[in-house]
């Protein structure tokens, strides 16, 4: 679980009821190392949840919460190489290989966005990043980033599917997942 080594040293509380999303990049950006291109605090370069102002004002996210597209598209513009996948594009067994994969290593993490329905959670749509999997059991992690209602908690893959594959009522379209990694850069050729 070596993805999980490297999430939990940025492990985060949403600091607003709607923020899941903006919490939940937070901390893949960071747990990644990029560069925000911008100081946080005093000399430290770290993203903060208020730094995810690249495609807007945060008050439409307080207020509304944030879109699997613009949520993936916000990773885009703050330096992350971001792959949407939407449940109903995508066989389960895909998601496992995904799971795995990012599981093994830190350069890459998955945000899931479910229904909590699905897992008999109160409250609706969310993000959360996976942290780690268990292959016997199959079962993945999550890390909540809602930590004053629910604490990290593993759940069957197949739960997590499930709450992947309830449709968004304003779009009509199932939620998914995003597969961010550090953009490929080609090194620097001495000359």
């Amino acid at each position: 679980m070596q993805g999980f080594n490297s999430l939990i040293s940025h492990f985060q509380t949403q600091t607003e009821l709607t923020y899941c999303g903006l919490t939940s990049l937070t901390m893949v950006l960071n747990s990644l190392a990029i560069d925000p291109g911008r100081k946080w605090k005093g000399p430290w370069r770290w993203f903060d949840e208020s730094m995810l102002d690249y495609c807007g004002p945060l008050e439409t996210v307080r207020a509304n919460g944030i879109s699997f597209e613009k949520l993936a598209s916000l990773g885009h513009c703050a330096g992350a190489k971001v792959e949407a996948f939407r449940a109903s594009n995508i066989t389960i067994d895909d998601f496992r290989k995904y799971v795995t994969k990012c599981s093994t290593t830190d350069d890459c993490h998955i945000i899931a966005s479910y229904h909590r329905a699905a897992l008999k959670q109160t409250a609706g749509g969310h993000y959360s990043p996976i942290g780690g999997y268990h292959a016997g059991k199959d079962m993945v992690l999550i890390l909540d980033v809602a930590r004053f209602k629910y604490p990290p908690h593993w759940v069957p893959l197949s739960l997590i599917w499930e709450g992947m594959n309830y449709i968004v009522e304003s779009t009509g379209k199932t939620r998914g997942f995003l597969l961010v990694s550090r953009p490929h850069k080609e090194p620097n050729m001495l000359k």
